[in-house]
């Protein structure tokens, strides 16, 4: 019998970095079949990720969203994000992980990263880049390349270059990544935006009212709805909401927890109340929703 699953797994960097750079908060290194460590899916992160495939097929969830692999292309993921993916034997191509920390070292502007249109999406979406110039390809190739050489054949690991090849990365990605948020307007409004998408990601299992994630930005709750409501046509109440619902599933579905031990997992004290939130959102009560899952 299979032991009962208690809850996603989430993956920290250690669990992808060898013995001796496990306190440098990154790792680079090809990306195919044959990795050197398995993971079990769905599963978490609680950092960057920038995936680049260049070869093979299969698709990608991130977050309930699912994505066809159709190389040459780009995938990313933020700190928080759920996801599988499945792929054929024969793929190929490059992954980038990192912390917030590591990019940011020796940054003035401590915003740089979420201000890429990839992370923490205004539409809370994650479709990948898809290159279709053959220069690009071959540039991106050659940073990565480069990235993993300098990791591996270097005595002295030169942690400056590999942020600029980082960022050489990241930068390319980011102009080449057609998405209404590159028209948006940017300024205070969108970084507060994404710093609050960030809170909701880190805080979905505490239950934090909209009153407690303002105070966590320093703003007024009218202020953050304001906000929220003019850049992505939501209010924070319901980004809160689809959060929390999108948790519940991924619990229901992939746990062999009981409702009550969900509705204590997710922070809600009153089990009637939570069965209740969950139909009003959902339209199926708990058990229905697992019911039909599963049935799938």
């Amino acid at each position: 019998m299979d032991s009962i699953k208690e809850h996603l797994p989430v993956y920290s960097l250690d669990n992808f970095s060898s013995n001796e750079r496990k306190s440098q908060q990154f790792q680079v290194e090809v990306f195919d079949a044959k990795r050197h460590f398995s993971v079990k899916y769905p599963h978490r992160h609680d950092f960057f990720e920038v995936l680049y495939l260049l070869k093979g097929s299969g698709f990608h969830v991130i977050d309930g969203n699912r994505y066809d692999i159709k190389p040459p292309s780009v995938f990313f993921m933020s700190p928080g994000q759920a996801h599988k993916i499945e792929f054929s034997h024969d793929i190929e191509g490059y992954i980038f992980i990192f912390t917030a920390d590591f990019y940011l070292a020796n940054r003035s502007n401590q915003n740089s990263l979420i201000e890429f249109p990839f992370f923490y999406n205004l539409k809370q979406d994650n479709p990948p880049l898809i290159l279709d110039q053959s220069a690009d390809i071959r540039f991106l190739e050659e940073l990565f390349r480069r990235s993993i050489n300098e990791l591996h054949h270097n005595e002295t690991i030169k942690l400056d270059l590999l942020r600029s090849l980082l960022d050489l990365i990241l930068m390319t990605c980011s102009s080449r990544y057609k998405t209404s948020e590159n028209m948006t307007t940017k300024g205070k409004g969108h970084i507060l935006v994404k710093q609050f998408y960030h809170l909701v990601e880190e805080n979905n299992h505490q239950n934090l009212s909209l009153k407690e994630y303002a105070g966590l930005l320093a703003v007024t709750p009218n202020h953050l709805t304001q906000t929220v409501k003019m850049l992505t046509g939501k209010t924070s109440s319901q980004v809160i909401k689809a959060k929390q619902i999108l948790e519940i599933k991924r619990l229901l579905v992939h746990t062999n927890l009981s409702v009550a031990e969900i509705a204590h997992q997710l922070h809600f004290e009153d089990q009637s109340y939570f069965t209740k939130f969950f139909k009003r959102e959902s339209g199926y009560s708990p058990l229905q929703y697992r019911n039909s899952a599963t049935a799938r």
